[in-house]
C-alpha cells in the first residue's frame, strides 16, 4: 500500500445506550517516525498521533499521560 499525506482515521466504540459510535479525524503526515520506523500523523490540536504502516496498519502514540487509545482503521485521502 502508497503511504498517503493524509488518512481519516475512523474509531468505534460503545455509546452509553450501548450502540456502536464512531468518530472520525483526518490526520496530516509529520516529519517524524514512529516505533517501527513508519511516518507519524498527527491531528490540527497535535494530541492524536499515530504511525500508519505502507500496508494500512495503525498504531496510536500516546502524546501526554494517563492514555490508552484504541487502534483505528485508517483510509488513505487524496
Amino acid at each position: 500500500m502508497h503511504t498517503s499525506d493524509r488518512y481519516l482515521l475512523t474509531f468505534t466504540h460503545t455509546g452509553s445506550g450501548g450502540e456502536a459510535v464512531t468518530d472520525e479525524v483526518v490526520v496530516e503526515r509529520t516529519t517524524s517516525l514512529g516505533p517501527g520506523g513508519n511516518p507519524v500523523y498527527c491531528d490540527p490540536t497535535g494530541i492524536l498521533r499515530a504511525e500508519i504502516s505502507g500496508a494500512g496498519e495503525v498504531r496510536m502514540l500516546a502524546s501526554g499521560g494517563y492514555q490508552a487509545p484504541l487502534p483505528p482503521s485508517a483510509e488513505p485521502l487524496p
